[in-house]
């Protein structure tokens, strides 16, 4: 862990402003645009404004070491195939002075240099995940995820192409991307029994569901209302950060991040499938396995605000996230154990 991990929270944001504003000098951007921080997770993104004429980008800063130069080329080259291909709307990447779509920036307050990406800016309104009926647009989320995991069947993927490996060992497993589940923020040794009991129960089944093309590929990997943008009538999908290989159903899944519990969950899979059926065929046997990919993404999350307890994100959600999964965890084994 390099110094910079050791600095304030506070610090860390101060010095990678910095660096972002440094970055726009890399692009044909305005004089005196504007660097504004609008989210940090993985990644540090910033929306970039032109205060005399108006104009808007997003700048995407890199957390250093998640993705190498060559699987940010990837995503990409995915978003550009998608979005020529006609299958869904994806933001536009920018190239720098030097032709570049990819950047690496240095900064002093910054140890290492950072891979930067700048896009045109995406109009839209993400669907309110609150709203009293989200039926209709889980319909679209199926029929959007179809029409991805269509183009992928016959794009052909470019030789330098590389992507991280969501499966079972990379997510709950020895190598986990996220963190391991056992640090994740409020843990008893009570929870961890049974999360233990529920992790290897996942393991099995998935195990037995197999990687075969039909049902493992390429995916986004966070398909929420949250990364959908809906401009009049169109629907764009954004942040496309986590894609990878993983299985299909992983999209289903990741649909109903941070609210798993809530009542109207089994509904909204119900009509994410329908609308998934408009495109491809989904046999009910994979159907029946869609809760075992839900608990694999909610352990997952565990995981993930363990080890991202620093964001805003992981400090709303805590340790009551890791407390209200145990009767997910409870129910889960009761059906499938």
């Amino acid at each position: 862990m390099s110094d910079f991990e050791h600095l304030p929270y506070e610090e860390q944001l101060h010095r990678l402003r910095d660096l972002a504003s440094q970055a726009l000098s890399h692009y044909n951007l305005p004089s005196g645009a504007e660097v504004t921080l609008i989210n940090l997770s993985e990644n540090a993104t910033y929306r970039i404004d032109d205060p005399v004429a108006g104009g808007r980008w997003a700048l995407r800063v890199h957390r250093e070491g998640y993705h190498s130069k060559a699987a940010i080329a990837s995503e990409l080259a995915w978003l550009t195939a998608l979005r020529e291909g006609g299958s869904v709307v994806t933001p536009t990447a920018i190239a720098g002075k030097d032709g570049e779509l990819i950047q690496v920036v240095s900064h002093p307050g910054v140890p290492n240099q950072r891979h930067v990406v700048l896009f045109a800016w995406e109009n839209g309104e993400e669907p309110d995940e609150q709203q009293h009926d989200l039926r209709r647009p889980f319909e679209v989320l199926g029929e959007i995820t179809a029409r991805m995991h269509m183009h992928v069947r016959s794009w052909q993927k470019p030789p330098f192409f590389e992507r991280l490996i969501w499966d079972f060992d990379t997510s709950l497993g020895d190598n986990p991307h996220w963190g391991k589940w056992r640090n994740g923020m409020g843990l008893t040794p009570e929870i961890e029994v049974i999360f233990g009991k529920t992790v290897d129960l996942i393991g099995r089944r998935l195990e037995r569901f197999g990687k075969s093309p039909e049902r493992f590929g390429l995916i986004h990997c966070d398909m929420r209302l949250a990364n959908l943008l809906m401009d009049g009538d169109v629907t764009k999908v954004i942040d496309f950060d986590d894609s990878g290989f993983s299985w299909l159903l992983y999209d289903c899944a990741t649909t109903v991040s941070f609210f798993e519990d809530r009542p109207e969950v089994p509904e909204l899979l119900e009509s994410w499938v329908r609308g998934y059926r408009k495109v491809i065929d989904l046999p009910e046997e994979d159907v029946a396995e869609i809760p075992t990919f839900v608990m694999l993404r909610r352990l997952l999350l565990v995981a993930w605000i363990g080890s991202h307890s620093e964001t805003d994100l992981a400090q709303s959600m805590g340790v009551e996230y890791t407390r209200g999964t145990v009767p997910l965890c409870e129910d889960y084994l009761s059906r499938f154990g």
